[in-house]
């Protein structure tokens, strides 16, 4: 099983970019689903965007346009471009992994976390 570790968070203003980073350790990142998701507080975990192991991607309508994500599987790490940014997107950001491939919005199909990054974006 991987352990994921993220990276990249920070406080910027809104309109302004980041990028965050999820390092994976042990074997077989590559057959893993992999995802983003956020959380605000006083609000449920949400799904930001996810990808499968076989390259399909999935993001939430309100990052739709402005969030990409991608994979290396050679450096065994996730990426979220997040441009543009609004107040609405501070929170706490964790990276998941699905041990069969899949991505989901749902945060129980995911067996392993990260400890989160936090990003906070002033108006």
């Amino acid at each position: 099983q991987v352990q994921l570790v993220e990276s990249g968070g920070g406080l910027v203003q809104a309109g302004d970019s980041l990028r965050l980073s999820c390092a994976a350790s042990g074997r077989n990142f590559n057959l893993y689903g992999m995802a983003w998701f956020r959380q605000a507080p006083g609000k449920e975990r949400e799904l930001v965007a996810g990808i499968s192991s076989s390259g399909y991607t999935l993001y939430a309508d309100s990052v739709k346009g402005r969030f990409a994500l991608s994979r290396d599987n050679g450096k065994n790490t996730l990426y979220l471009q997040m441009n543009s940014l609004k107040s609405e997107d501070t929170a706490d950001y964790y990276c998941a992994g699905n041990k069969f491939g899949g991505v989901s919005a749902t945060s129980a199909q995911y067996d392993v976390w990260g400890q989160g990054t936090q990003v906070t974006i002033s108006s």
